[in-house]
Order: structure tokens, then C-alpha cells, then sequence
């Protein structure tokens, strides 16, 4: 099939190389001139475990090509997916822009009928818009179907998502897309949910919301732990052998962040506002999640003395998890703001995240270097494997706050440091 990608982010440049993957011609689109650039050359502009040695090979192969013609492009494929960004409103509310001008383009130079696909997180209701969108810019009635198929990537893993996904989601009115979808995803070896666009649309914020509800949940349980002196992780492997809960989003931290989580709980609160149904636990996981970081850096002022002015603190991590450069929403960026705001000195470091920011440093040895202090912000497997006898010795005061529960504490204390994660007794 011959596959146009309209957006060459993180979901659509992952997407259109899994269908290269699959056999098809794909084409991907975008404005962004320094994006197209790269991809041209077989180079990823963002990071991302994998994906970039499946773009070399599809682009040296010509499976892949890219462009800025959209006229061209929407003519020359038969079905267009839409993967552009939806960014979150003052509101909450998801910015359904990028969607919109995409679908009026579709509309304005589609010369045969096309299947068109939001891929795209958007919420419910989006479909019909979209086709509004479409069929208002036709120059002639030329039939068409909107299909709603939410991707469930997680930055980090995308690509090995991507080619093993739990589940795939067709929301279709028409029988002939859905068949048509169902033939596209026939080598993928997983359930198939066939159902309505707004159902489709649903599933995806629904499923969002309830895992950053799990990592809220876990959070706020890690501070009743603090103050009964409970492990914390203790509990989360307690609870999470249970194969109604599971153990995946259990883990006490500083809260989730990322492009995903904080959007898309918050533009469901707010559809649910529309409709006058309050989804209360949602907006509490928000609330707990703000609250997070928040929480920590009381816990390290404590630590310290009650005083954070004039301390050195080295923030080791800046994305908001290991094994991506996306640093939206980072608890490590917040934490790094109160600090700051503190009149802390703050040092920071992450393995690939170059903020180009004069208290950003290129070693790890650098940053930690007549610290106070050490944050561990962010769960790199670079900073689980430190030799933290020898840094020790560099740092004029020996404090670990380890706000991933990343480190093994005995062994830490053992070293020497006074060490303190999120509610690990």
C-alpha cells in the first residue's frame, strides 16, 4: 500500500518506518525544513533506542522518502495518516490546530477516494470534526472515511512497541476502511479492537490516564509510608504480584512528565467538564502528581539542614525517564526551578539531553564535584553503574537523594552517604 505520514515527529517517523517494515511505500510529510533534512540523510533529529539504524536502511532502500509538497504528496498515496502534534491549552484542552490544517489540506488536493487516519492522541469527537474539516475544502464530492487508530508508544521502547504492540485499535463507520486497516496490521500478531471513532478516541486517553493514575497512586502511598517508616518499595512489589494490579506504573519517584501523561489526563478532565461529569480521581492524580517534586525537595531541605541557600547540588538527569531526550513536563526540570528559586547552586548532567545551559556540565565527575549534594533525577542505566566510592571523595558533603529509588541503599550507606529516596526505608 502506498502510505503518506503526515508529521515526521516522534509517533509518525516511528509509524511510517514499522509500515516500511511491513512492505509498504511510505512517504512522510512535514513543514519543518530542518526535520526533513535529517531524515533525508538517514539521520533521527531526536532520540530514540533503535530507530535510527531502521531509518538508514529504509531511506538507502528508497522505502522511505520525504517531503514538503503536500499537494503532491496527498495526491500520490491512498491512505494518510495524521500524526502532528496536539499540545495542550491553557485549559487543559487539546490544540486540535495542526489537525485541523492537515485535514483541510487532505480536502483541498485529494483527487481519489482516501482513507485518512488520526493517529494522533485527540479527543473523542475528533473523527466527525475531521471529516467536517475534509469534506468542507473538497472542490468536488470525492468519498472518503475517517478512521481513529491511537498509537500506545512509550518514548524509550517506541520501537520495540511499535513491532510487538498489546493491542491495535480500529475505530471505523465504514466496513470497507475497517477491512481495508485490518489487511494493513494482518502481519501484526496481537488482538484487534474493532469498534466506533469516538470508542477508539476514548481508549487512548483512558488508557493514559489510568496508568498515570497507577504512578500518582503509588506516590501519594509513598508518603503515608514516610511517616509510618515503611519501605515503600516493599509495598509496590507486594501489591504488584497481584495479576489484577500488576507491577508496571508502581514505582515510587518525583511524578510522571513526558509529552503523553500530563496532556492527556488533563484533556480528558476536561472533556469531562464539557459534559458536566467531573472525573474527580483524575483531577486528584493531577493534583498529587504537581505535588511530587514538590514534596522531595522538602524532604532534601530537611536532610540539609532546613536551608538550601548557598548549597552546591548536582541534579544528575534531565529527560523525564531514561532512554529518551524528551524533557516536557520533567520532574527534574521543576525540581531544578524550586532549587534554583532556593538560591541553590545547582549542576546539572544527562547522558544525551543538552540543555546548553552555563550550569550544565559534560562528566558526571564535573557535576558532582564539591556538591553538597546529589539528586538523582532521572533512572539512566549511567548512573546505576557510577563508582560512587570515588565520587564521594570529590563532593564537599556525602548526600544522595535518590529520587528514582534507582540505587541499592545498603550498599550506598555502606559506602559512607547519607542517603534518602522516595520513601525507601
Amino acid at each position: 500500500m502506498k502510505i503518506l505520514i503526515v508529521g515526521t515527529g516522534y509517533v509518525g517517523t516511528t509509524t511510517g518506518l514499522i509500515f516500511c517494515e511491513m512492505g509498504h511505500q511510505v512517504t512522510g510529510l512535514d513543514l519543518d525544513t530542518h526535520k526533513l533534512k535529517a531524515l533525508k540523510a538517514g539521520k533521527l533529529y531526536f532520540y530514540e533506542p533503535g530507530l535510527e539504524e531502521l531509518l538508514s536502511r529504509h531511506v538507502a532502500a528508497k522505502n522511505i522518502f520525504f517531503t514538503k509538497n503536500t499537494k503532491k504528496a496527498v495526491k500520490e498515496n491512498d491512505i494518510i495518516f495524521i500524526c502532528v502534534g496536539t499540545p495542550k491549552e491553557a485549559d487543559g484542552s487539546a490544540n486540535l490546530t495542526y489537525v485541523k490544517n492537515v485535514a483541510e489540506s487532505i480536502g483541498k488536493y485529494m483527487n481519489k477516494s482516501k482513507i485518512i487516519v488520526t493517529k494522533s492522541t485527540v479527543p473523542v469527537g475528533t473523527a466527525e470534526l475531521v471529516e467536517k474539516w475534509v469534506a468542507g475544502k473538497q472542490t468536488a464530492p470525492i468519498p472518503f472515511d475517517v478512521v481513529s487508530n491511537p498509537e500506545f508508544l512509550r518514548e524509550g521502547t517506541a520501537l520495540q512497541d511499535a513491532l510487538n504492540p498489546d493491542r491495535i485499535i480500529i475505530g471505523a463507520t465504514s466496513e470497507e476502511a475497517r477491512n481495508v486497516m485490518k489487511e494493513l496490521y494482518q502481519d501484526f500478531h496481537c488482538p484487534i479492537v474493532a469498534t466506533n471513532p469516538k470508542a477508539s478516541e476514548m481508549i487512548k486517553y483512558a488508557a493514559n490516564s489510568f496508568l498515570a493514575m497507577k504512578i500518582s497512586f503509588i506516590n501519594e502511598l509513598a508518603r503515608l509510608c514516610d511517616d509510618l517508616n515503611i519501605n515503600v518499595n516493599d509495598v509496590s512489589k507486594g501489591i504488584g504480584l497481584d495479576q489484577r494490579i500488576g507491577p508496571q506504573f508502581l514505582h515510587a519517584g518525583m511524578g510522571f512528565g513526558g509529552s503523553c501523561f500530563p496532556k492527556d489526563v488533563n484533556a480528558l478532565i476536561q472533556t469531562a467538564k464539557e459534559q458536566g461529569q467531573p472525573l474527580s480521581i483524575l483531577e486528584r492524580v493531577v493534583k498529587v502528581n504537581e505535588e511530587q517534586p514538590l514534596y522531595f525537595i522538602e524532604k532534601i531541605k530537611q536532610a540539609l539542614g532546613g536551608k538550601l541557600e548557598n548549597k552546591t547540588i548536582a541534579v544528575l538527569g534531565l529527560s523525564f525517564k531514561a532512554n529518551t531526550d524528551d524533557t516536557r513536563e520533567s520532574p527534574s526540570l521543576i525540581l531544578i526551578e524550586r532549587l534554583l528559586a532556593e538560591q541553590v547552586v545547582v549542576k546539572v548532567h544527562d547522558p544525551i539531553v543538552k540543555l546548553g545551559s552555563a550550569y550544565q556540565y559534560h562528566t558526571i565527575e564535573e557535576t558532582v564535584s564539591g556538591a553538597d549534594a546529589v539528586v538523582l533525577g532521572t533512572d539512566w542505566d549511567d548512573y546505576k553503574n557510577l563508582d560512587w566510592a570515588n565520587l564521594k571523595l570529590t563532593m564537599k558533603q556525602p548526600f544522595i537523594f535518590d529520587g528514582r529509588n534507582m540505587l541499592d541503599k545498603e550498599n550506598i550507606v555502606a559506602l559512607g552517604f547519607h542517603y534518602l529516596g522516595v520513601a525507601n526505608h
